[in-house]
């Protein structure tokens, strides 16, 4: 009896040690590589970001691409010439190639937690965007199970169509309009989404009268009639208040910076909840927005009133928001930039000729190829870094690569069309 247990005990032993041991090899076998670890890390130049993967990593492993963990990259050209380090997080790296990713994921998750989506029941998702979001929510709801409607202004980069639809979204184009117009992209998506839903709910109770005729619905239950769900990534009003949007980058993006840069920041340029969360975090941090011809917030923060004089009558060329840089400034106050008032200390107003200047100047110098607003973000970055003591640390958002705007922002000949000439002496002039 005795041996009996003692081979038991042993057996048990050595299974026990033998299952620690498989564990620790195979967690140094797939633990990230070194190129994986940078995500965590700043990176020097666009060299630092080759290689870089996101990857799930759990007790064993699971493959796939990660959204978030974005890595700062030091952006050589302009951090040498002003004596600081400025740091860009390449939000351009997400899955959707952008950094409204996070924020089409948490509508999204949201919106599931609440009971206003059912994945693989029909529901079809309703924004109305200049692109970027609408590029994201298309590429989330495809893997979730979702279809999408997109309503964009039709002089939106031609790019971004082109992108919805190979993502399978349907899109809308529409004329520009103030957002008290009922056909302005928003209200337009909103208006839809209902409608949607509405259309569906009235098929579900005609075709609960005629249980044989179930019309595509499969089994008549009430949980798969197809919703429309409005994502309204500025105001969240379909998510019971929750700002979705504001929390994406409070939960996600500012926690990552705090940890990449071990909470050695002075300024930050863009974004509502990164700002909220890095003051909570440091007090003494600078937060600045970068603002676009014609918006308002730029002059909410310095006056505290929405309003701009190039929207006093007869001095707008185009629309509202009078400039080639797509996905930053806006001309009301939203739920998201309400709640980031307090925290923003200044406000830099940026033409469309800096950023312009500013896109060429870091494609010649760090090879770096970005969007508009990240090529203003970078334009304010500059400013700030000039008021700081040498050696500060800036760190802003590169929401997305110059790809989705080879039809405007950079097409030399389109510029030269509405007078901006599209060279690096603006940049070289504000470096000196």
């Amino acid at each position: 009896m005795a041996i009996t247990t003692g081979v038991i005990f042993g057996f048990a032993v050595s299974s026990s040690f033998w299952l620690l041991w498989e564990y620790w090899r195979s967690s140094k076998l797939f633990e990230p590589s070194p190129a994986s670890n940078r995500n965590r890390e700043i990176v020097d130049g666009v060299t630092g970001l080759i290689g870089i993967e996101f990857k799930f990593y759990s007790n064993w492993i699971s493959n796939g691409c990660n959204l978030g963990n974005t890595p700062l990259v030091r952006i050589k050209s302009l951090s040498n010439a002003l004596g600081v380090e400025i740091l860009g997080k390449a939000e351009f790296l997400n899955p959707g190639g952008s950094v409204k990713d996070r924020v089409a994921a948490k509508i999204l998750d949201d919106a599931e937690a609440a009971g206003l989506l059912q994945p693989y029941t029909g529901c079809r998702i309703f924004e109305g965007t200049v692109g970027s979001t609408g590029i994201s929510l298309a590429t989330l709801s495809a893997a979730r199970g979702y279809e999408t409607t997109i309503i964009i202004p039709d002089d939106v980069a031609a790019e971004k169509a082109l992108a919805l639809l190979a993502l399978g979204a349907h899109i809308e184009k529409v004329r520009p309009a103030s957002i008290v117009d009922k056909k302005q992209v928003r209200n337009l998506a909103k208006a839809r989404a209902k409608a949607f839903t509405s259309q569906n709910e009235a098929r579900y109770l005609e075709i609960s009268k005629n249980p044989r005729s179930q019309d595509g619905f499969g089994r008549i239950e009430p949980g798969n009639v197809p919703k429309g769900f409005f994502a309204d990534q500025f105001e969240a009003s379909n998510h019971i208040y929750n700002l979705s949007n504001y929390n994406a980058h409070y939960e996600g993006t500012g926690p990552e910076i705090w940890q990449q840069t071990s909470g050695q920041i002075d300024a930050f340029v863009s974004g509502a909840g990164i700002g909220c969360f890095l003051r909570k975090m440091h007090p003494a941090i600078r937060i600045v927005l970068a603002d676009p011809t014609g918006s308002g917030l730029y002059n909410k923060i310095k006056e505290g009133v929405m309003y701009d004089h190039k929207e006093s009558e007869g001095r707008k060329r185009r629309h509202q928001v009078d400039t080639v840089v797509e996905g930053i400034g806006i001309n009301r106050l939203t739920r998201n930039f309400e709640r980031a008032i307090p925290v923003v200390d200044d406000a830099i107003r940026v033409s469309d000729a800096e950023a312009v200047s500013m896109s060429r100047y870091i494609v010649k110098h760090d090879g770096l190829f970005l969007g508009s607003s990240s090529a203003c973000n970078l334009v304010a970055a500059v400013q700030i870094a000039k008021l700081l003591p040498r050696g500060s640390r800036i760190v802003t958002i590169l929401c997305d690569s110059g790809a989705r705007h080879y039809s405007k922002f950079w097409n030399d000949e389109y510029l030269k069309g509405i007078d901006i000439i599209p060279d690096t002496s603006i940049t070289e002039k504000m470096l000196e």
